[in-house]
C-alpha cells in the first residue's frame, strides 16, 4: 500500500525524522489559510499523487500553467493562484504514463534553503532477507539514472535483523555522503530513527529523494515516499486509515474486497489463473504469440465459486479486454468449482468476447463436463500452449 508525501512525513516525524512543516489541503480555499499558518516567506506548493516525477511532470490543462505539479511560491497571492490551477487538474509524469492523474490534494510547505541534496532509501532485500540502504550523494535525480551513469555514485549496505541498527551503519552511511562533524552525528542519528519507523511500521519500501543539507547546517527529509507491507496492515489500523482509493486502480480495489491478488495491465487478453508462478508463465506465453496480458490475476489455490465470479466479472468490467483465458491447475483448487464460477459468472454478466479454458488436475473431468453441458461458446484447450495459441488467434480474428 502506498501513500502520499505528506503522510509520510507524518508517520517519520513520529519517530523524530527532520522534516519540513507542511499543511495538506484539499480545496484551493484552504490554500490562504495554509500559506498564513506556515509564515512564508517562501512556500512550495505540491501535488498529491501517487507517483514520482512531479516537479518535472505536465498538467494535460492549459489553464493549470506549465510549471510542474511542484511549484516555489512567493507570496500568499501566488500559493492560492497555484492551488487554484492545480487542484482537480490531471498531470502526466514519468510514472503515470500518458493518462496522467488527477490532482486532489495539495501540500503547501515551508521553503528550504538548500545547500546540497542527497538521496536515501531502505528497502527489504528478499536475497539475504535483511533491510537495505542505499545511499548517494546525488540527490535530487532519479536513482536508476544514476545508478547506470555513474554506479560508483551508490552505496549500500544492510542491517541484520538480529542484531537491529548499529552504530556503524550510520558512519557508513555518513562517509557514504561524504558527511562531517556534526552533520555526520546527524546522518547516523538519521538513519536509526529510519530503520525503527520502518521495522515498527512493516514499510515495504522507503525513499527519502532528496535528503537535503539546509545552509543552516542540518539534514532535513525534503521528500518522503513509503510503501508498506500489504500482508501486514492487519498490524496497522492507523496506516490503513491513510489509504486513498482515489490513487488506485477501481478493479484493483474490487479485487482486495474477495482476497485476490490482481494487477491491472495495459493489454488485450484478461487472465484468470491459479497460482503466481503459472499466472507469470500465461503471461509470458501470450506474449509470446503477439499478444499482450490484460491483467495480472491469480484466484488462489482455495478460491470459492464466489471469488471465481468475482474475478470474471472484474475481468469483463476492462473495456480493452478482447479475449479471456482461463488457465487452472487444479491442486488444492478444484476444476468443477473453477468451472461452476465461470458459468455463474458468464450468466450474471454475460459474454461478449472470446473465452479459452484450460482445466486440469483435481476434478478436471467434472469441470470440462461442466463447461461442456452450459451451452456458452468457450474454445477448450489441452495444454498451456495450446491454450494461448486460441486465445490470440480469436483476439485476432483468425
Amino acid at each position: 500500500m502506498n501513500i502520499h508525501e505528506y503522510q509520510a512525513k507524518a508517520v517519520l516525524k513520529e519517530f523524530g525524522v527532520p522534516v519540513s512543516r507542511g499543511v495538506p489541503i484539499l480545496k484551493a480555499s484552504e490554500a490562504e489559510a495554509a500559506a498564513k499558518e506556515l509564515g512564508g516567506p517562501l512556500w512550495v506548493v505540491k501535488s498529491q499523487i501517487h507517483a514520482g516525477g512531479r516537479g518535472k511532470g505536465k498538467f494535460k490543462e492549459a489553464s493549470a500553467g506549465d510549471k510542474g505539479g511542484v511549484r516555489l511560491a512567493k507570496s500568499v497571492d501566488e500559493v492560492k493562484e497555484f492551488s487554484r490551477q492545480m487542484l482537480g487538474a490531471t498531470l502526466v509524469t514519468i510514472q503515470t504514463g500518458p493518462a496522467g492523474k488527477q490532482v486532489n490534494r495539495l501540500y503547501i510547505e515551508e521553503g528550504s534553503d538548500i545547500e546540497k541534496e542527497l538521496y536515501l532509501s531502505a528497502l527489504v532485500d528478499r536475497e539475504t532477507s535483511e533491510i537495505a540502504f542505499v545511499v548517494s550523494t546525488e540527490g535530487g535525480m532519479d536513482i536508476e539514472k544514476v545508478a547506470h551513469d555513474t554506479p560508483e555514485k551508490i552505496v549500500t549496505f544492510s542491517v541484520d535483523p538480529a542484531t537491529g541498527i548499529m552504530p556503524h551503519h550510520g558512519r557508513t552511511a555518513a562517509q557514504a555522503l561524504n558527511l562531517k562533524g556534526d552533520l555526520a552525528k546527524q546522518a547516523e542519528k538519521l538513519i536509526a530513527q529510519l530503520y525503527t519507523a520502518f521495522v515498527a511500521k512493516d514499510m515495504a519500501m522507503l525513499e527519502i529523494n532528496p535528503l537535503i543539507i539546509t545552509k543552516q547546517g542540518d539534514l532535513r527529509c525534503l521528500d518522503a515516499k513509503i510503501s508498506f507491507d500489504s500482508n501486514a496492515l492487519y498490524r496497522h489500523p492507523d496506516i490503513v486509515a491513510l489509504r486513498d482509493t482515489t490513487e488506485e486502480d477501481a478493479k484493483e480495489i474490487e479485487a482486495s474486497k474477495y482476497d485476490l491478488a490482481y494487477i491491472a495491465l495495459d493489454g488485450t487478453i484478461g487472465c484468470m489463473v491459479n497460482g503466481a508462478g503459472l499466472a507469470m508463465a500465461t503471461l509470458d506465453i501470450i506474449k509470446l504469440y503477439g499478444e499482450s496480458p490484460a491483467n495480472f490475476l491469480d484466484v488462489g489455490g482455495g478460491a470459492t465459486e464466489e471469488k471465481v465470479t468475482a474475478a470474471f466479472k472484474i475481468i469483463t468490467a476492462d473495456p480493452n479486454v478482447k479475449g479471456i483465458l482461463v488457465n487452472i491447475f487444479g491442486g488444492i483448487m478444484k476444476c468443477d468449482v473453477i468451472a461452476r464460477g465461470v458459468i455463474a459468472a458468464v450468466k450474471a454478466v454475460g459474454l461478449q468476447v472470446p473465452l479459452v479454458v484450460r482445466l486440469e488436475g483435481t476434478n478436471v473431468e467434472e469441470g470440462k463436463t461442466i463447461i461442456r453441458e452450459s451451452g456458452l461458446n468457450v474454445l477448450p484447450a489441452d495444454d498451456l500452449d495450446d491454450a494461448a495459441q486460441k486465445i490470440v488467434n480469436a483476439v485476432k480474428g483468425k
